[in-house]
């Protein structure tokens, strides 16, 4: 007799794999926009303006889908401690070594550009520092608040460059992909509280209409539970279509 596999108690939530994907998709059109100022002389103000709030929120849903899968993960390992810190684990060493492909990557395409601490090393570091945050519960809305109050008062501070990725910007830094510390670490808390609240002991407080078979709900769910190779991917993917179809040229993207 072969013993029982014990499951965990909460499967994957198509809503969370859903709208992880759906902010992937908004970063393809963000990048893509990206690409063309940048590699094709388009005039599109990407950094500023209604462009740059449409990046600030991609960068949010990211990180508060990214807390509410901390809380989730927990959920559905609560009854396997070890399952549960080997998925830490692999988890942290998955996003380590893509974070440092990034950085490595932009450092050859451009040194002064080069990503030191992205989106993706923001998603490493506050999915580790939540952890002990996953006690408060819903008190992690009074900590999201702490983060953002703390995000404006370092803002204030002079910069320091070795500090930067706290929040501590030195005068003209620049880089690809930036997102410090703080105050964006309150958007992960965000979703530590709002998962905390809405997932508790890994079930939905009120039933969803179970729309995950539904063909647009599918695809997104895809890109979602691939999002972390898609990203890796999907600039590279785009560059070489702009080429092809003659939006960038390839003097200029070289140059």
């Amino acid at each position: 007799m072969t013993a029982s596999v014990q499951r965990p108690v909460a499967a994957r939530r198509w809503e969370v794999d859903a709208l992880r994907g759906l902010a992937f998709l908004a970063m393809v059109i963000y990048h893509g926009a990206f690409d063309l100022a940048a590699f094709g002389g388009w005039p599109i103000a990407v950094t500023s303006g209604g462009w740059r709030l449409f990046a600030d929120g991609i960068a949010s849903t990211f990180l508060f889908v990214a807390g509410i899968s901390v809380v989730l993960a927990r959920e559905r390992w609560a009854k396997q401690p070890e399952r549960y810190w080997r998925h830490i684990v692999r988890r942290t060493l998955r996003l380590g070594s893509a974070a440092g492909l990034v950085t490595l990557v932009t450092w050859l395409v451009s040194p002064p550009d080069v990503v030191l601490f992205g989106i993706l090393h923001l998603i490493l570091l506050s999915s580790l520092l939540a952890l002990p945050f996953l006690r408060f519960g819903v008190w992690n809305f009074g900590f999201a608040g702490l983060a953002a109050f703390l995000g404006w008062l370092v803002s204030l501070l002079p910069g320091n460059p070795w500090l930067f990725w706290l929040g501590l910007v030195p005068e003209g830094y620049r880089s690809f992909d930036f997102r410090p510390l703080l105050p964006w670490f309150g958007v992960v808390l965000l979703g530590v509280g709002v998962a905390s609240w809405w997932y508790g002991d890994g079930q939905r407080r009120w039933s969803l209409p179970d729309w995950s078979d539904r063909l647009l709900i599918r695809g997104l769910r895809w890109l979602g539970r691939h999002s972390l190779l898609l990203y890796l991917v999907h600039q590279p993917l785009l560059i070489a279509f702009f080429v092809a179809i003659g939006l960038i040229d390839v003097r200029r993207l070289l140059g």
